[in-house]
């Protein structure tokens, strides 16, 4: 394989001198990076693609900002399944202890399990994403920045491609919205966000 990037294109932008010049890193390492990753793993047919976003989520406000990205369901390959509910490829973090984010900040987990039936179907199975549901307990800002919410995770050789992920906001006075893949929303006391990671792509037809 040949990995053509002409200087001045997105991924191999030009530096200047003077640091005001340079172009700004945007998601670069994180939904970027899984982007690169699924498109060479897709073309050198090495594994099913694994939920290719990182999920980030962050809240806070002008006395403090908490910001995670969450797991999900890994790509299956040649001979194995996906693992489910992982950080996978350029992820290499691990998210905090429910314990400690409802001691330091205002907001309760209510839900954080493995999203079942969220990885493709096929000879070997795609792993599962997560469910991670949180509710506020003072207005917040809140800002997600994912993938994988329009197009599923692909599949290989016939195996079903991962559910997409989704995000829901859920008002305080009964009311529910499905939240597009990046958006920064104000949100109040009771309100909730209920995040559903991608699943991973199957490999091989069953």
């Amino acid at each position: 394989m040949e990995i053509i990037l002409p200087a001045g294109s997105f991924l191999n932008p030009t530096f200047h001198d003077d640091p005001s010049r340079c172009p700004a890193v945007v998601g670069g390492n994180i939904e970027i990076s899984q982007r690169v990753v699924d498109t060479l793993v897709k073309a050198l047919h090495l594994q099913a693609c694994s939920q290719g976003t990182m999920n980030n989520f962050i809240f806070g406000s002008a006395q403090f900002g908490y910001y995670e990205t969450i797991c999900g369901g890994a790509g299956a390959g040649n001979g194995y399944d996906g693992a489910s509910a992982r950080h996978t490829h350029m992820t290499n973090t691990a998210i905090t202890d429910p314990e400690i984010i409802e001691r330091r900040y205002p907001v309760r987990l209510r839900e954080f399990s493995i999203r079942r039936g969220s990885g493709g179907n096929g000879k070997w199975h795609g792993g599962d994403g997560v469910v991670r549901e949180f509710e506020f307990l003072e207005p917040l800002t809140v800002s997600l920045l994912t993938q994988h919410r329009l197009t599923s995770p692909f599949g290989v050789d016939g195996g079903e491609p991962g559910k997409p992920g989704r995000q829901m906001l859920f008002t305080a006075d009964g009311q529910s919205k499905e939240l597009p893949p990046s958006t920064t929303i104000q949100v109040h006391r009771g309100d909730r966000i209920r995040i559903e990671t991608p699943g991973g792509g199957a490999w091989g037809a069953t």
